[in-house]
């Protein structure tokens, strides 16, 4: 990418596409572009269509997506397989329309299989059963990185995809209804600290262990990529930091001051029981994460004590 190439970020203002473009501006780029759902909604086709028509960007980030942590994933599947199946076919078919040079789509971690050798390497997509309670997202992420790859494969399109790692930082979702398991037990333990509360209550037995990676981090591996990769397979990105959710739990309720008891609710979902993947094919290109767990936690916990969303 030259530094007066249009990049568009779908999702500019989440948690991932607004890191991106941290990343960007600090390197020099300075055609940037970027429009909010009310501007332009991404499951609209012919919309989509216009605006690439119109704005003929160089390079895209597609980081727009439904998303949402266990509870919301459950009781919402029919949302999350539509909003993300829309948003993924209009704006990946709109830019190879439009003469993108070169396109990278964002998937998940929840593709691979709920139990799956550990760590997971790419090529264990579709090996097994995926995890009931975010099947639906799963599918459409799944679907969205195929799309990618048969779009190259028929059209030499130049899209690649990356599977990130259980991503958090500043500007997540910290409804604990809503969102991933970081900015909801930051939410619960500022809240419970607040209100001088005794307890909280976390979801499942905590036995189960996730791999982290700073949202900073990725957008770094993302921008590395889109400079370096152009090949059909996906690539995972992640930091090798396995940390099991009651660990974590209790590491938030230390850097938050929460003093209360922790009460582990075994009749909700634990989801996945180990997920943590191989990354040895980024690490190998010359990349690796910045970012420690823990400096990464604290930053995303002082953003939100100074945000108060």
């Amino acid at each position: 990418m030259n530094k007066d190439d249009k990049i568009y970020i779908a999702g500019h203002r989440g948690l991932v596409g607004s890191s991106i473009i941290r990343n960007l501006e600090s390197k020099g780029f300075n055609n940037i572009i970027g429009r909010t759902k009310s501007e332009l909604d991404l499951r609209e086709q012919n919309p989509v269509r216009d605006f690439f028509e119109e704005e003929k960007p160089d390079y895209v980030f597609l980081a727009a997506a439904k998303v949402g942590g266990i509870n919301w994933n459950k009781t919402n599947p029919a949302e999350f397989i539509y909003d993300n199946l829309s948003i993924q076919n209009h704006v990946i078919d709109a830019a190879y329309r439009s003469g993108v040079k070169k396109f990278m789509f964002l998937g998940s971690a929840c593709i691979y299989p709920k139990v799956a050798e550990v760590p997971i390497k790419e090529e264990s997509l579709m090996t097994g059963p995926l995890e009931p309670s975010n099947e639906g997202y799963a599918l459409s992420k799944i679907a969205g990185m195929r799309m990618c790859a048969f779009y190259r494969r028929q059209y030499n399109f130049d899209a690649i995809s990356v599977m990130p790692a259980n991503l958090y930082g500043p500007k997540d979702n910290f409804i604990p209804e809503h969102g991933h398991v970081i900015p909801g037990l930051i939410r619960k333990m500022f809240d419970a600290k607040t209100n001088k509360d005794s307890s909280v209550t976390c979801w499942g037995d905590g036995s189960p262990t996730r791999e982290f990676l700073y949202v900073d981090d990725l957008a770094d591996a993302c921008i590395f990529l889109m400079d370096t990769y152009s090949k059909e397979e996906f690539v995972n990105v992640g930091s090798d930091v396995e940390i099991k959710i009651k660990d974590l739990a209790e590491m938030i309720k230390e850097y938050v001051g929460y003093e209360g008891e922790l009460i582990w609710d075994t009749s909700r979902p634990n989801g996945t029981p180990k997920r943590v993947m191989d990354n040895s094919k980024l690490f190998n290109m010359g990349w690796s994460p910045k970012v420690e767990f823990e400096q990464g936690l604290k930053q995303t916990i002082k953003w939100y004590m100074d945000n108060k969303l």
